[in-house]
């Protein structure tokens, strides 16, 4: 066997495939941190919702403007 450890040879196939397993890790690492933003901007929004009185989470739908309401029958 060689001294040298598998990822120190100078074939270039071999270097090329360690750089490629080395980008992917990085970018598994970048997208790891990507839903932990998202997951900590919903955390937040929960917290946020459980310190409102209970009052302004029953109060009615501020849509209720622009829904239609028909009271005439059309043709």
């Amino acid at each position: 066997m060689s001294d040298r450890e598998y990822w120190e040879q100078d074939h270039p196939v071999i270097r090329l495939r360690i750089w490629v397993l080395g980008q992917m890790i990085w970018g598994a690492f970048l997208a790891g941190i990507f839903l932990l933003v998202i997951v900590a901007i919903f955390v937040a929004t929960w917290v946020v919702g459980e310190f409102l009185p209970e009052e302004s989470k029953q109060a009615p739908s501020p849509y209720g403007a622009l829904e239609i309401v028909q009271t005439t029958p059309v043709a």
